[in-house]
């Protein structure tokens, strides 16, 4: 029987809208609690609550609008021909060919413009731009937007972000006012807009001005057709026979590679786009971080890792980030993604279950002269009243009282499958090891904020002193105790999937927090597992410190625990090299992967019965 309920008819209609504001009849809609996206055909928008509220309905539209209006108008070839070097130009080029696609669409339809009014005021809620004081502060890329979004369609800059857009906007107008009056003249041309867009970079200092690179390419092409080989490079040609043969070669070789590169930079500059315009309610530049493959490098002896601030860190309960009926929800999502892995991670849990309760079977050892009676051996007293009683005692077993906690990485780019597959993983071990008798901690580590946060303020308001240290405001987030039993705690891991929580990491600290947690408990032996997807990145603190200042102190915590602790410290890193920082590490390239890994590594340690001495039963 089709569901006919008021939410299903609404994303029915919300996809043929989009389908058809696309020109596109074979995108698919999808609703996520994650950030929005679009990858292809492939659309995901907020899922919006049962009730359907005006506000959520709206911005639910404006982001189908918005993937749309990108799909009906922008050009990935154009786009990329003359994309800038990564960096802040790139962010602004991006941002504002989202912004011309979305103003084609506002300025022809009024719904349209709406639905993109309601959507920008929630991506701008959680944007840096709005916790700018001063004008250093504010994102350029995402004034700049907004400034020309206002130009384009008319429509203010949210209120949120009003304050920010005017400390900056006399100084940018003052710049390239001109030339941002010719992208209005240009918008239903892409080529044109990006000629225009590009004196704009220059006006900021940002790029070259086109004609100037014009006129140059010009003179440099006239001083080579004057240019003429002489007798000696003829002499030098025969003299080197294979030479020119060889540059032939070559040359076609890189003509045979030419469309390829085209390709791989239409997909560079494609995946820009939904990082930067699309994917950015949390800030366009905070949206991805760069996560850096640094060499290997030794610490020195006077390296002195240190915080700016701690005043503004938290330790917070997942229950005490959102509601109870938020969490609900979040859950009931979660579950939703747990289906299609349902069969493959159960088997895998019952596989590490068989091999922790082979473990902890009792084993005797029978006719001894001390111990327990052995009642299965009175049949030969009453035989032979002669012998002797018999005894049995109980063989020392390796399985110790264990407790184990999984560290989980909550930062940005774990977003999507990653953070998902995670929250599935720790979900079910927990409830596997319950079974076991083996208490299990669930901790997840983040950021407050994109940039800095309070941290950064109170460093602005101090005057900048050289060399703060760490600059961000800690999250550290606790969403199973070990002592909870998991039904208690089911909820929270749903929490994962909470939009905008997802921001930056710093690993170290975050390691020497669950380390301390796990020395506080009773049991005889602990177990750390880290699930990190880079190495630690805080915009902030790498901003005003040496640029392997986190990384650095991560080292300095893992060398600790790995030398000095009794906790055994292992690792997991998704697409991330994490074997260079961990002496027992495992790199998995996919997160499909995450479940099985989890379940090996943790079976080869308690197989492996890891650590000192034995515990009789």
């Amino acid at each position: 029987m089709a569901d006919n309920s008021p939410i299903e008819d609404f994303r029915q209609a919300v996809a043929a809208s989009m389908r058809a504001l696309g020109h596109a009849p074979g995108m698919d809609l999808a609703y996520t609690a994650d950030k929005p996206a679009c990858f292809g055909e492939q659309a995901r928008v907020p899922q919006p609550a049962r009730a359907l509220p005006a506000e959520q309905v709206a911005e639910v539209r404006g982001w189908a609008d918005s993937f749309a209006l990108k799909r009906r108008h922008h050009d990935a070839k154009l786009h990329g021909a003359d994309l800038p070097d990564a960096g802040l130009a790139r962010e602004i080029w991006n941002a504002l060919e989202q912004t011309r696609c979305e103003a084609l669409g506002a300025l022809d339809m009024a719904g349209v413009a709406r639905n993109l009014d309601r959507m920008v005021e929630a991506r701008v809620r959680t944007d840096p731009i709005v916790r700018a004081r001063t004008p250093e502060e504010v994102p350029l890329a995402s004034a700049l937007a907004l400034i020309v979004r206002e130009r384009l369609t008319g429509a203010a800059v949210p209120r949120a972000a009003e304050a920010a857009v005017e400390m900056v906007r006399a100084d940018i107008e003052a710049r390239s006012g001109g030339h941002l009056d010719d992208l209005a003249g240009t918008l239903d041309d892409q080529a044109g807009f990006a000629q225009a867009l590009r004196r704009v970079l220059n006006d900021l200092g940002l790029g070259a001005d086109p004609d100037e690179a014009a006129e140059e390419a010009e003179e440099s092409e006239g001083q080579d057709e004057e240019e003429q080989p002489g007798e000696d490079s003829d002499d030098q040609q025969q003299d080197d026979g294979g030479g020119q043969e060889q540059s032939t070669e070559t040359r076609a070789e890189e003509s045979a590679d030419a469309p390829e590169d085209s390709e791989s930079r239409e997909v560079e500059m494609d995946t820009d786009m939904v990082s930067d315009a699309e994917m950015g309610e949390d800030g366009d530049e905070g949206m991805m971080p760069w996560r850096p493959n640094q060499p290997l490098s030794d610490l020195p002896p006077d390296f002195d890792y240190r915080a700016h601030t701690t005043k503004f860190d938290e330790v917070v309960g997942a229950a005490d980030l959102c509601d109870d009926e938020e969490l609900t929800r979040l859950r009931a999502y979660l579950d939703q993604q747990l289906i299609p892995l349902q069969s493959a991670v159960t088997k895998l849990a019952n596989r590490l279950q068989r091999r922790l309760m082979a473990q902890q079977n009792r084993s005797w050892d029978f006719d001894q002269d001390e111990g327990m009676l052995d009642a299965g051996r009175l049949v030969r007293i009453v035989t032979n009243p002669t012998h002797a009683l018999s005894y049995k005692v109980e063989r020392d077993t390796e399985f110790r009282d264990t407790v184990v906690t999984l560290l989980i990485d909550n930062s940005g780019s774990m977003r999507g499958r990653p953070i998902s597959i995670a929250a599935i993983c720790a979900d079910i071990l927990a409830r596997t090891l319950e079974r076991c008798a083996v208490k299990t901690e669930i901790l997840g580590f983040t950021t407050r904020a994109w940039k800095g946060g309070q941290s950064r303020e109170a460093w602005l308001a101090a005057g900048r002193p050289a060399k703060p240290g760490r600059l961000n405001d800690l999250r550290h987030i606790v969403y199973k105790q070990a002592d909870a039993p998991w039904r208690r705690a089911r909820k929270n891991l749903g929490l994962m999937m909470r939009e905008g929580l997802l921001k930056e990491n710093i690993d170290g600290e975050a390691l020497l927090w669950a380390h301390d947690r796990l020395l506080a408990r009773r049991e005889d032996r602990r177990i750390l597992m880290v699930i990190s997807d880079g190495a630690p990145v805080d915009d902030s603190t790498l901003s005003v410190n040496s640029g392997n200042y986190l990384e650095r102190h991560l080292r300095a915590a893992i060398r600790q625990i790995e030398t000095r602790s009794p906790v055994e410290l292992i690792a997991i890193g998704i697409g991330h090299d994490v074997t260079r920082y961990y002496a027992r590490a495992v790199t998995i390239m996919d997160a499909e992967q995450l479940g099985g890994t989890i379940i090996d590594s943790l079976a080869a340690l308690f197989e492996q019965g890891g650590g000192k001495g034995k515990r009789r039963r």
